[in-house]
């Protein structure tokens, strides 16, 4: 089975800090190479992979702001689809804009769809709805109007995340900087309930920042950490004796929560998006509607077994399954395409 795995070019593969979708595509395409699958990786030439890397964007736009964003993309997409023919399945993970290319070409298009960043984006994926393939992240993030081939949940690397079975004495954010992720929301529970919090993540949106986060950090109750990379992702996440994850949005999957609970720490959330598929209420965490309600909940955290919300994670959102998972959808897809091209 010969992959094309599409990543996306605003950050490096794996990234250095920020970039979730980067991230899971190298943990797929590593898992994959584990089991012997032939996997080209098409991401920014400073990734870093076992697998096949080819690479026409030199670095990540995000980290420099010489290279156009626009230019990059339709060179780094054209390039898949113009060695289409050496491979089985494309593995789109760049959103909407490679759909646009896959009408013209026969090999089959599976696209794990990241979440969707507008309505306005739906169109596209309305088109070659039925003509390609598609993934959800969670069942809630599934569109009425598009067909989806399964639901597979993130993974992560469990070796990357070390269990703390007693509680830490901070909460933390982690998380952008945007009113989507509840940053202020966080704030407010940790001056009602007076204990310290840690935030850590991208500043998305500057003005939010500016108004609504700036200034409450005092570098004592209210810190900020900048955004952070794998090594003080683990020790922050595990030292904290909540993550807080009181978000204002439909989150589509939510790595960060499952990452905490990796490491035994329990997440208070608002039961939006895929929350109450990944957070058991009462047994990994607690789903509230309020900072009233997270900050009554935050005693309650101390009773819960930190290492059996490390289990819980271990069955249920490692790499390994993760792989699994999208070996059984390869199978599927090529089985329905060849069936297609039969008729």
């Amino acid at each position: 089975m010969r992959i094309a795995m599409l990543a996306p070019i605003a950050w490096r593969v794996p990234p250095r800090h920020y970039g979730p979708w980067e991230r899971v595509v190298w943990l797929l395409t590593e898992g994959l190479v584990d089991r012997g699958i032939d996997v080209t990786l098409f991401a920014t030439a400073d990734s870093q992979t076992r697998a096949r890397l080819i690479a026409v964007c030199p670095r990540p736009y995000e980290e420099d702001p010489s290279l156009d964003p626009k230019v990059w993309e339709c060179l780094h997409i054209s390039e898949v689809f113009e060695r289409a023919g050496e491979f089985d399945l494309i593995h789109n993970h760049f959103d909407f804009l490679p759909l646009s290319y896959s009408g013209l070409v026969r090999t089959p298009v599976l696209t794990t769809i990241h979440g969707f960043s507008s309505e306005r984006i739906l169109p596209v994926y309305r088109k070659y709805n039925r003509r390609t393939y598609y993934v959800s992240i969670s069942n809630a993030d599934r569109h009425p109007d598009l067909d989806y081939v399964a639901t597979v949940y993130h993974g992560i690397d469990l070796e990357s995340f070390t269990l703390r079975t007693e509680p830490g004495d901070y909460l933390l954010f982690f998380g952008r900087m945007h009113p989507d992720k509840g940053a202020r929301e966080a704030i407010e529970v940790a001056r009602r309930s007076g204990m310290p919090l840690k935030m850590a993540g991208i500043i998305q949106d500057r003005a939010y920042f500016e108004q609504e986060v700036a200034p409450f950090i005092d570098g004592q109750q209210i810190q900020y950490l900048g955004s952070v990379g794998p090594a003080d992702r683990d020790r922050l996440l595990g030292g904290a004796y909540a993550l807080l994850h009181l978000i204002n949005f439909d989150e589509p999957f939510g790595l960060s929560v499952v990452e905490a609970m990796a490491c035994g720490t329990p997440v208070v959330a608002r039961p939006r998006g895929s929350m109450p598929e990944i957070i058991r209420d009462g047994e990994t965490g607690v789903l509230v509607q309020t900072v009233e309600e997270a900050v009554a909940a935050l005693p309650r955290l101390r009773q819960l077994d930190r290492a059996k919300i490390r289990a819980y994670v271990e069955g249920r959102f490692s790499r390994e399954r993760m792989v699994d998972d999208y070996l059984r959808v390869y199978e599927e897809v090529l089985r329905r395409h060849r069936a297609r091209s039969a008729a």
